[in-house]
């Protein structure tokens, strides 16, 4: 029997980092593994692979464990979770020995669950083969004839609250219900770890880079059952950015790295700041790693010098991808790239694709190909220039189209979350469709801005992306002018323990002015709505007003919007009921003369780049003849 927490009027458990109770909540067993059934490989990765179970153990020792957690609900969920033995159960430990230290393993790691839980007046009894676990000798020798039974019995005891708290030293007059210590609340010990935590990143976010914690005490009274909480922290001196260093460049230019950082000195010391600028410099793609870190001591100015560490990944790449959907059919990507043309970090990325292959025979396939190029840095540290040119022909229902389109221009981060971007666009396209066959040559102004205040671009769980954006345009054959506008904003947040139900939703709109006829407006350039990415359950634009002889025209009006439930079922497989709701109307505003919405269910697998997504749905006001379900495969996210 042992008591981490004694039982005298009043106790101390002393919270600094590297102590025996910060380690065991560090050590706090994290969500049960599932493993899955079967595995499969795929581009070099395995998917639903098994744990390797056939790893041998020398001198297995069985055991058998009786575990009475003393409660109920989350707490013996919590337990539980912190019984390696529990999760282990079945699963044979290498000797005698062996299993002692995975009880004693155990017994830690139950009070560090408990403390988290604010049961300081825990008691954990823990016996192997019959004895307590501190009256067995230092090599212990049991029966092997069977399994070794393995007791362990808690007393959780009642839940602390927070009485008293004090915060001291330059810590002094910050507010504790700013920091979760709150009197009367409970008192988990990962508040009091996190508070500590969070006075260090305040202070060093006021300029104070070598602030540090003095002291973080927990003085636990059994009789009030309270805990009084000390935080003490010294936060140093006031430092700027001092010298700034670029090491492990081989071909990028570390001029340009310190540049395109915007790490400069004389500005203030910012852990925030300093972190964006790793994000920022790893988003170039040209480096497999990215550390920034200060000297540790002061410069004889007052400064505090940096170093950007950086070290080059591979610089060409190439890929390719696939898609499905039983509607549109399979769909091949290839691209070839290189992240440092020129030692500045520009892109060259040339890519190609063939789409609706199965729909019919090779006349009906969609081709594309298309020159990118991308320099970072171009008009300062916060511009990018991108250029573009791309070649198509397409032919779903509506119509078919070779186009070729020349397009440049540039883009801003206003911030680390808005960026607007303006060019030139240069579009030729011969088009077949209800009107005929027509030929357009277009000069268009894009201008579009962004608000992206995402957790995660690949699967987000909270925050939200607007999007707003024009396309004057000027028709030269006809001498006609229309420009477009199109917006939409997707939101996420996440619910529950561990982000493990994310609510995700979708708005979004346009509209095209001008233009005496639908005819005077290219198709590429009308809207319709139906497919993976709009409208699922229904086919690639089959959502569009439609003439006498129900041929689909394309509008120029639209409105759609989708709703997921983004349902964590493991860590890496989870599912997507959802509905998706839109109109497209030949006015300039919409009329919701005929709405059309579809709904399924998904099915996602998480990977480093980004969920596997399998989406089944079907229409819910079906066109007559149309498409009567919809199945559609691919990497990401639907939005």
């Amino acid at each position: 029997m042992r008591n981490e927490v004694n039982r005298p009027e009043k106790s101390f458990a002393f919270l600094r980092a590297g102590t025996a109770l910060a380690v065991a909540v560090a050590l706090a067993c994290g969500p049960v593994s599932v493993r899955p059934a079967s595995a499969f490989k795929l581009f070099g990765m395995k998917f639903f692979e098994k744990e390797d179970e056939a790893a041998t153990v020398i001198d297995p020792v069985n055991y058998t464990l009786t575990l009475d957690p003393g409660a109920d609900g989350d707490l013996t969920k919590a337990i539980e979770n912190a019984s390696r033995l529990k999760q282990d159960d079945g699963t044979p430990v290498s000797g005698d020995l062996g299993l002692v230290i995975k009880a004693r393993d155990d017994r830690d790691r139950i009070l560090a669950a408990l403390y988290e839980n604010a049961r300081y007046g825990a008691v954990v009894n823990v016996t192997v083969n019959g004895q307590d676990l501190d009256a067995l000798p230092p090599n212990p020798e049991f029966n092997s004839s069977g399994p070794i039974p393995v007791t362990i019995s808690v007393q959780p005891g009642p839940a602390f609250t927070f009485g008293e708290v004090a915060f001291s030293g330059d810590a002094e007059g910050r507010n504790p219900a700013d920091f979760g210590l709150v009197p009367g609340a409970r008192a988990d010990s990962t508040v009091i770890l996190r508070a500590g935590e969070r006075v260090v990143v305040d202070l060093r976010s006021e300029g104070r880079p070598f602030a540090k914690l003095t002291e973080r005490k927990a003085i636990a009274d059994h009789k009030t059952q309270t805990v009084d909480v000390i935080i003490a922290a010294e936060g140093g001196p006031v430092a700027p950015i001092g010298t700034v260093d670029v090491s492990g460049t081989k071909t990028v230019d570390p001029a340009f790295v310190q540049r395109f950082s915007r790490i400069n000195a004389g500005q203030p010391y910012s852990p925030e700041a300093l972190s964006r600028a790793a994000e920022r410099l790893r988003g170039l793609g040209v480096f497999s790693s990215v550390t920034i870190r200060d000297a540790g001591k002061l410069a004889a100015d007052g400064s505090l010098p940096m170093t950007i560490e950086v070290s080059e990944g591979k610089h060409r790449y190439f890929g390719a991808g696939a898609q499905y959907s039983n509607t549109d059919g399979f769909g091949l990507q290839g691209y070839w790239g290189h992240r440092n043309l020129f030692g500045q970090a520009e892109s060259l990325r040339i890519e190609g694709a063939v789409n609706r292959i199965g729909e019919g025979d090779i006349s009906d396939l969609d081709y594309s190909t298309a020159i990118l190029f991308s320099k970072p840095g171009a008009f300062g540290p916060t511009s990018t220039f991108n250029a573009s040119l791309k070649a198509s022909i397409v032919d779903p229902d509506a119509y078919k189209a070779f186009t070729t389109t020349a397009a440049a221009g540039v883009s801003v981060e206003l911030s680390d979350r808005d960026t607007v971007s303006a060019g030139g666009e240069l579009m030729w396209s011969d088009v077949e469709d209800v009107f005929g066959k027509n030929k357009y040559l277009t000069a268009a102004i894009p201008i579009e801005f962004v608000r992206d205040t995402r957790d995660d671009r690949l699967n987000p769980t909270k925050g939200y992306r607007f999007m707003i954006n024009a396309k004057p345009t000027y028709e030269t054959y006809r001498g006609t002018f229309f420009s477009s506008f199109e917006g939409a904003i997707t939101g996420y947040q996440a619910l529950g323990a561990d982000d493990r139900f994310v609510l995700a939703g979708k708005l979004a709109g346009g509209t095209i002015i001008g233009g005496d006829e639908l005819s005077d407006i290219p198709a590429t350039r009308r809207f319709f709505l139906g497919g993976g990415g709009t409208v699922r359950g229904y086919g690639y634009q089959e959502i569009s007003p439609r003439n006498g002889d129900d041929k689909l025209l394309g509008g120029r009006s639209y409105m759609a919007a989708s709703a997921e439930v983004r349902i964590g079922i493991t860590e890496t497989i989870g599912i997507v009921p959802f509905i998706d709701v839109g109109t497209v109307s030949t006015d300039e505003v919409p009329d919701f003369k005929d709405i059309r919405a579809g709904a399924g269910v998904g099915l996602r697998y998480a990977t480093p780049f980004g969920p596997l997504r399998l989406d089944v749905a079907v229409p819910l006001d079906k066109y007559p003849g149309g498409t009567s379900f919809g199945v559609y495969a691919g990497i990401g996210q639907s939005f």
